[in-house]
């Protein structure tokens, strides 16, 4: 069973972790878009995140509870991994996911005029968002691969 968390947990991570890069990727590609692009654009990017981002996730956050309530993995790396999750999740589910269908209303508005300043602005908020995951996402990834001993826990192995 635990071989069958840790392998779900991995699945997880490779849907969360491939909808954030290729979030990232079409971003790069498209630049600075005209308004019907825009709109395709963030309507791929909103499927994307109901499909891989938010269901990855998801796993990934179950697959962390049952490790520390069934498997009793109370270590300082998964307390701190745990931190680290809860503030990925609550970026994806309060800002940035609910951010993608007012990206699409503004590009989708701004078509007839071709005026995207509004668009730019939440976008410009999504992206500063978007970017403040990156360092607790590449922690909470090397804290639940490594799984190494932290704080206080290094000090009891060497006494």
């Amino acid at each position: 069973m635990r071989k069958l968390i840790d392998f779900l947990n991995e699945i997880g991570g490779i849907l969360y972790v491939g909808g954030i890069a290729s979030h990232i990727v079409i971003g790069a590609v498209v630049g600075t878009p005209d308004p019907e692009t825009a709109y395709t654009v963030y309507t791929y990017k909103h499927i994307s995140a109901l499909i891989l981002i938010l269901p990855g996730l998801g796993l990934k956050v179950f697959c962390d509870l049952v490790l520390y309530f069934y498997y009793d993995e109370r270590r300082n790396w998964m307390k701190v991994k745990a931190v680290l999750i809860a503030f990925l999740t609550i970026n994806a589910f309060v800002f940035l996911v609910p951010m993608m269908p007012e990206l699409r209303a503004l590009a989708l508005a701004a078509i007839p005029t071709g005026d995207l300043s509004a668009f730019h602005a939440l976008e410009g908020k999504e992206a500063l968002i978007g970017m403040s995951n990156a360092i607790p996402l590449a922690l909470e990834l090397i804290l639940g691969s490594f799984k190494p001993r932290l704080f206080g826990e290094r000090k009891k192995i060497m006494v």
